[in-house]
């Protein structure tokens, strides 16, 4: 259907200026560089609108990437919207692993496959690794076939086949058979007539960079390409997209450099930033009027971004009031932030705001479970997306199965479940023998264990690892009598191997399962007795029961990219938490500026406020931690801010750790996190003073006053809240390293301990 005059289409009305260029941009490269609420959407539906109400394209000339299926479904039907027609056919809209699918079917037989190949799920291509390395006589306990595949994985993401790995991707697995073993285990997938999900960009690409005949074909197809979320593409992806849009160039690439935060699934951001220089006649139009957030949200979160160097710069803006300023609020420890976030909501709800708009946004799953107990404390229903709530997690079920053998050594659910979690070697053939052997004597699992590791109807390749399963059980009872149910539980993961099974996990989850195992021995320091922690589980779990009303959103920050709220928590920005270690560790300075266009990510979820939460102190393994408020904190800026803290908390750990400054908010820390510390100390260097900050109920920084010396000394005997008494070995400064008598040497500030006499 064409118009006379395209300027006349309806679906133009009520687009923006910047909007409306990127419409009516059809001919060249074009990068919709589109900023956080900026109608980015709108713009590229429209767009795909405009190509076919103008006649410059059929459906079926149009390739249209999205990054999920949600995406191309909701993008059909706007377009077919737009156009007043009840659907469009013939489309070549979808995901890229779809669309590649698809152009495969087509030509399977150019990579020696029939067009009804078969695609493997993660399961089937996890069973057949496993055959190839059992075939090549690698042994799978040393070598774990998981790790296998995630290399196989991230290859296939960077476009190389098993003659094109580099030698430096090699690594050592399997003593550098690793290519070898992914050569054989793409003709093990050859002979199956399979592919597996990186199989469908990588034979499109060998296909495409071998047969310039059929390269030609599918470029003569598609005559326009657009993809949306392009700073989220891999490198297999940018290569595809660039040999596809050969030779006329004709795509418009949507996305925005601020919020590529999937490098750790294979996302390059650098596909996005060097647009221009791959298409050397590319206009670049950049929305930047924001239709979500306040002026004073915006303006912390630009000021924020504006930090990192590797980004093609922007700056959002917004009409009306300023709003109110993002609160930065200062707790004492991960207990009172969760009590915190829980008063401010229920006092919003109280104001008529609907919990159903209210987010609690994370770093890592692991910090939901404090918020989560809260919740139920109070009663207040909420919604864990993106994965399952922190109790009925896997790995957590798991470790509460050991601990219920522990508590209860008759709780046959709890030994079925952990007695071949790590693998043993007690299969299928080994549990029926037991529960045989229960079902006959009229006993549980764990007695018939007891019974048959001292006969010969099992195995001895059996009889072996569930004796030592069954011995083990029987000495952490034991040790149950004399040791602390935090310090056992982390002992039975370790000597059980579960850990290590983790450690040895090269998923992308296995990390996030291994901090949420952290959390939950966290978790058990907060009871007196292991019974009473397993009971209050059962509770917990008891009220687990969707309601019908509104829900508070938990949710990591990576979950929440593409989502909004009216009000936004972001709780535990604290250095090592986020930015996470991690990511600084693995990958510098790349790491960091992804952790800051997280955080950017996240103050931009908010519609009308957003409260960025830290707490003093964070309990690791049962002990406490004095924790750093995140660099993030000072990089906000103050006119957009306000910023607070529970009386009087933070003056001694200050102090102990050399009164940096945050962006103008007191805090403590080390010089090697941020610039405002290295400030502070370069002042006090010149003054020849050291000071602390003073805070009002309001946690404004009033004034500052002369640092004292700690009137501790070595061998002073001090007594502690939460760690009892012992004895001073080090003094530096207000920071005190002390050898309690039942918990071991740790380091405290001076302010939280008082001396010996005084505590009787």
């Amino acid at each position: 259907m064409t118009l006379t005059t395209e300027s006349s289409a309806p679906y133009l009305q009520g687009l923006n200026d910047a909007q409306r260029a990127a419409v009516e941009a059809l001919d060249g490269a074009v990068l919709l560089l589109a900023g956080a609420g900026t109608g980015k959407t709108r713009a590229l539906t429209t767009r795909l609108a405009h190509l076919l109400w103008s006649g410059r394209a059929r459906p079926g000339e149009i390739l249209a990437v999205t990054f999920t299926n949600k995406a191309a479904r909701e993008m059909k039907e706007r377009v077919a919207a737009l156009l007043g027609r009840p659907s469009v056919e013939g489309w070549w809209l979808g995901t890229f692993h779809a669309l590649a699918a698809r152009i495969l079917r087509q030509e399977a037989e150019a990579v020696g496959l029939k067009s009804n190949f078969t695609i493997l799920d993660s399961d089937d291509q996890l069973r057949l690794i496993k055959q190839v390395m059992a075939a090549e006589g690698v042994n799978e306990k040393s070598w774990p076939a998981k790790s296998l595949r995630h290399l196989i994985e991230r290859w296939k993401d960077k476009g190389f086949t098993p003659d094109r790995v580099p030698s430096q991707e090699v690594g050592d697995f399997a003593q550098g058979r690793s290519v070898a073993l992914y050569a054989a285990y793409q003709e093990r997938l050859r002979t199956l007539n399979a592919c597996d999900f990186g199989d469908l960009l990588l034979h499109n690409l060998t296909l495409f960079q071998t047969r310039p005949d059929v390269a030609q074909r599918w470029q003569q197809r598609f005559r326009y390409l657009l993809v949306d979320e392009y700073q989220d593409t891999n490198v297999a992806q940018y290569l595809w997209l660039r040999l596809l849009a050969l030779p006329e160039n004709n795509i418009c690439c949507v996305g925005d450099d601020d919020q590529s935060i999937y490098g750790w699934r294979g996302a390059q951001v650098e596909n996005i930033l060097r647009f221009e220089s791959d298409f050397p006649d590319a206009k670049v139009i950049r929305l930047e009027r924001n239709y979500r957030s306040t002026p004073a949200i915006l303006g912390a979160a630009s000021g924020l971004i504006a930090r990192n160097e590797g980004r093609l710069g922007k700056t959002l803006w917004t009409e009306g009031d300023a709003g109110e300023p993002v609160r930065v609020r200062g707790l004492w420890d991960g207990e009172a932030e969760a009590r915190f976030v829980g008063q401010e909501i229920e006092a919003l709800q109280r104001e008529g705001h609907s919990l159903g708009e209210m987010a609690i946004l994370v770093r890592t799953g692991a910090q939901t479970r404090e918020f989560e107990e809260r919740f139920v404390t109070l009663g207040l229903p909420y919604r864990v997306i993106g994965g399952p709530r922190f109790y009925e997690r896997l790995e957590v079920r798991d470790a509460l199965a050991y601990l219920r053998l522990l508590q209860s050594p008759d709780d046959d659910l709890a030994f079925e479940r952990i007695c071949n979690k790590p693998r043993r070697g007690l299969g299928e053939a080994a549990l029926r023998k037991l529960h045989s052997a229960a079902r006959s004597g009229g006993t549980s699992l764990y007695i018939a264990a007891h019974q048959l590791v001292g006969t010969d109807e099992l195995r001895a390749q059996t009889r072996r690892p569930l004796k030592q399963f069954v011995e083990s059980i029987e000495r952490w009872r034991d040790e149950l009598r004399t040791t602390s149910h935090p310090e056992l539980a982390e002992r039975v993961l370790e000597e059980s191997g579960y850990l290590e099974m983790w450690r040895e996990d090269r998923s992308i989850e296995a990390p996030g399962r291994l901090e949420n195992l952290k959390a939950l021995i966290e978790a058990l320091a907060e009871f007196e007795t292991l019974a009473g922690f397993l009971e209050h589980v059962s509770l917990v779990m008891e009220n687990l029961e969707e309601p019908e009303s509104a829900q508070v959103t938990l949710m990591t920050l990576h979950a929440a990219k593409g989502l909004e709220f009216d009000t936004v928590f972001l709780p535990g920005w604290e250095e090592g938490l986020f930015p996470n270690q991690r990511a600084l560790d693995e990958q510098g300075n790349r790491g960091l500026e992804e952790e800051r266009r997280l955080a950017y990510v996240g103050l931009t979820r908010a519609r009308k406020r957003a409260i960025v939460s830290f707490a003093a102190n964070r309990r690791l393994y049962g002990s406490w931690a004095a924790a750093i408020p995140s660099r993030f904190v000072d990089e906000l800026p103050e006119e957009h801010c306000e910023q607070e803290s529970d009386k009087g908390i933070y003056g001694a750990a200050h102090q102990a750790w050399g009164g940096g400054n945050f962006g103008g908010f007191q805090s403590w820390g080390d010089t090697r996190y941020s610039p405002g510390m290295e400030r502070a100390r370069a002042r006090r260097e010149r003054t020849g003073t050291t000071t602390a900050p003073v805070i009002d109920a309001k946690a404004q920084v009033v004034e500052s006053t002369p640092r004292r010396d700690s009137r501790y000394r070595p061998g002073s005997r001090v007594f502690h809240q939460k760690f009892g008494y012992g004895t001073v070995s080090l003094v530096e400064g207000e920071r005190l390293t002390i050898a309690f008598d039942h918990s071991g040497e740790k380091k405290v500030v001076a302010g939280f301990v008082t001396a010996a006499e005084d505590a009787n």
